[in-house]
Parts: structure tokens; C-alpha cells; sequence
């Protein structure tokens, strides 16, 4: 019995999981609440705390203007802490703010105008979008990109597309209303609709055509062995080219990239409600922390890719309408235009408290998730 291989898996999770997982994600949190901080700098707010991660810091420093800045131990996001803010997650503070003179007013978040709360919010997620487009544009000027065309080479016998009508040489002009640009936005659009009818558009001999289809569900083992259940066609996509970018090229595929990654995480996030297998997909903390190992394992490149998606998902996933991301202030300043005034304590408070519960409900399923794919269960 060898009583130190708990020590060297703890050690083999430290250098191939842990570590990775966090050179993936503290640059694209500190991007987020650099967004955050530095429109409220612009507008006048006073930055009591810059704080990446959460629990004590490990260190830390002042800076001129008062703001702590820390990084700490617990390495899953990070917050921006402003004067006026009662905790990390800018719930108002009533109470310090009923005794506040004028000139703490004039610093205090809560004080500002709607509309420059509101950009100040927006702001983390906007910068996580920038920074995903430009590691995207940096990469594709830099090297250059592999492009699947969205032809179809080989129709495969007895597959939904034989029976749908599809023929070699098709072009694949849109799927359900969707543009499509190349083979990957296919397998990117198909993959997540096993069992859901489908109107494909494809050109044919100058002429466009719709045709009909619904995906199979297919069960597949990815490179790493990851069991991944995935809607399938039957067709095989034209010979990939290597296309070079120029600044102006690679700053316009970038952002289809980009949206690209937004329709597919919005997709992920709707089929959570009405798709079970689509709920056995969640990642929580350490399946991120599983792929980051892995994709790094490939080439730094492609850990460079895999950060931008993580970061479009980052800045996505705090615009949703919940009460502690961004997206649930962004809804309160909604009301608050609507009405013309706040929404009241209460109706905020149970709003958090709400909201808490959604994100620890999605936390406690992604974690668990990840410890079935570790076969922890």
C-alpha cells in the first residue's frame, strides 16, 4: 500500500488541473472588473476594494486614491467593491448611506445617475467581449486560422441527411433561420439539436434549396476520452484551407467568432430548462479546470482560444437577468427607469436572495456534474 499517493494526486491536481485553471481564468476576472473599475473611475465613484478571488487575501496594497487592491485565496471571480455598497455584491447600503453628507454623496455609487450606474455595470461584461475579440483578432493576424468552407463532400448511407436530401457539393446557406459561414458553425448548430427538426437552406447548382432534417443523437468519445452525446447529420464537410488575416480580416472574424460563441452558450443555457442531457453538460469550477488542463496539453495556442470562449461566456453568463450578476442590476435599473423611482428594500432584498439561491442551485449541479466525469461517483 502506498500511503504518499494521496500526496501525489493532490500534487498531480495542483500542477495539471489547478494551476492551469487559474492562469485561464484570473486574467479574464481581472479584465471584467477592470471594466467595472474603470468607468467608475471616469464617473467619479469612489473604488473602496479591487479584490481578485474571494476569502482573505494572500496579499494586497493601497493605492493613492484609497482603493484596496488584493488578491485571494479562493480563486472562482473576483468583485469590485464600491463607496456606498454595503458587500461584494453592491447591495445598497441604506443605513450608511441615510448619513452621508454631500460630499460622500457625490462619490457614493448608489448617488450617481441611472444611466452611469447602468454603463458601470454593463462594463465588466462589455470588457470581457473586447477581450475575447481581441485575443481572437491577435491569434488569427498572428497565425492565421484553419477554415472548413460549408460544403458538403460525402453524404453517408442511411444517415438523416441521405434521407433528407442532401447531395455532395451542397452549400450550407443557413439552418433555422441562422447564417452559416463555415462547417464548424454547422457542427456547432447541429450538435446541440439531437432529436429537433431541422430547415436547412443549402445552395445547389446556383439555386437554393430547403430541406428538411432532424439530427441523430450520437454517442462519441473526444480526444481525451470524454463521453459527449452530440446531434449528428451524416455529411462530411469540404477540405479545410489555411487562410492568413489581415488586421482589418482577422478583427471581422473575430467577431463572428464571437457571436458565434454567444448563440452557442445561449443555446447551452436555454436546453438547461428543456433538454436533460443538455443538464449532464454543465461545468462547474473543476470540469473548466479539467478542460483548461487538457486544451493547454494541445498547445498554447489553443489554450489562448479556449480563454477567449471562456471569457465570452463570462461576460454572457453576468448579463442573464439574475439578481447578483450584472444582468439583475441591469433588470433593477430597468424598473427603476420604468418607475421612476427604486424598486423598494424589500422587493430587492427577496430579489438577492432569489437570485443567491439560482446561482448556489446551478453551482451545486455544475460541481456535481464534475465529480461524476471525475468518477468521484
Amino acid at each position: 500500500m502506498n500511503i504518499f499517493l494521496p500526496v501525489y494526486d493532490v500534487g498531480a491536481w495542483l500542477v495539471h488541473y489547478i494551476l492551469p485553471f487559474i492562469a485561464l481564468i484570473t486574467p479574464i476576472v481581472f479584465f471584467h472588473e477592470l471594466g467595472h473599475f474603470a468607468v467608475a473611475r471616469a464617473f467619479g465613484v469612489r473604488v473602496e476594494t479591487f479584490s481578485i478571488g474571494f476569502g482573505p487575501a494572500i496579499f494586497g496594497w493601497t493605492d493613492r486614491k484609497g482603493t484596496r487592491w488584493k488578491v485571494s485565496w479562493i480563486p472562482l471571480g473576483g468583485y469590485v467593491k464600491f463607496f456606498g455598497d454595503l458587500d461584494a455584491a453592491s447591495t445598497p447600503d441604506r443605513d450608511a448611506a441615510a448619513g452621508m453628507t454631500a460630499a460622500e454623496r457625490s462619490v457614493a455609487f448608489p448617488f450617481k445617475p441611472l444611466y452611469q450606474r447602468a454603463l458601470i455595470v454593463a462594463a465588466g461584461p462589455v470588457a470581457n467581449f473586447v477581450l475575447a475579440i481581441g485575443i481572437l483578432t491577435a491569434f488569427l493576424w498572428i497565425s492565421g486560422a484553419i477554415v472548413s468552407p460549408a460544403g458538403i463532400s460525402k453524404v453517408q448511407p442511411g444517415s438523416p441527411a441521405q434521407a433528407a436530401g442532401f447531395r455532395p457539393g451542397d452549400m450550407i446557406v443557413d439552418i433555422n433561420g441562422r447564417h452559416i459561414a463555415s462547417f464548424d458553425d454547422v457542427v456547432a448548430t447541429v450538435a446541440l439539436r439531437p432529436g429537433e427538426p431541422l430547415s436547412v437552406t443549402v445552395e445547389r447548382a446556383g439555386s437554393e434549396v430547403l430541406l428538411h432534417v432532424t439530427p441523430r443523437l450520437a454517442v462519441i468519445k473526444d480526444q481525451f476520452g470524454e463521453i459527449e452525446k452530440l446531434g449528428q447529420l451524416g455529411i462530411l464537410g469540404m477540405k479545410p484551407q489555411w487562410v492568413h488575416f489581415g488586421p482589418i480580416g482577422a478583427l471581422r472574424e473575430a467577431c463572428h467568432t464571437t457571436w458565434l460563441i454567444v448563440q452557442t452558450t445561449l443555446d447551452m443555457r436555454t436546453r438547461l430548462f428543456t433538454n436533460a442531457s443538455a443538464v449532464s453538460q454543465l461545468h462547474g469550477p473543476l470540469g473548466i479546470a479539467k478542460l483548461s488542463a487538457q486544451v493547454a496539453q494541445i498547445s498554447l495556442l489553443s489554450l489562448v482560444k479556449f480563454a477567449a470562449f471562456i471569457s465570452v461566456s463570462v461576460g454572457l453568463v453576468n448579463l442573464f437577468p439574475i439578481p447578483l450578476l450584472d444582468g439583475g442590476h441591469l433588470l433593477y435599473y430597468g424598473f427603476e427607469a420604468v418607475l421612476g423611482r427604486p424598486l423598494g428594500a424589500r422587493a430587492q432584498d427577496v430579489g438577492f436572495r432569489l437570485g443567491l439561491a439560482v446561482m448556489l442551485g446551478l453551482m451545486l449541479l455544475a460541481t456535481w456534474n464534475d465529480l461524476v466525469r471525475l468518477k468521484l461517483f
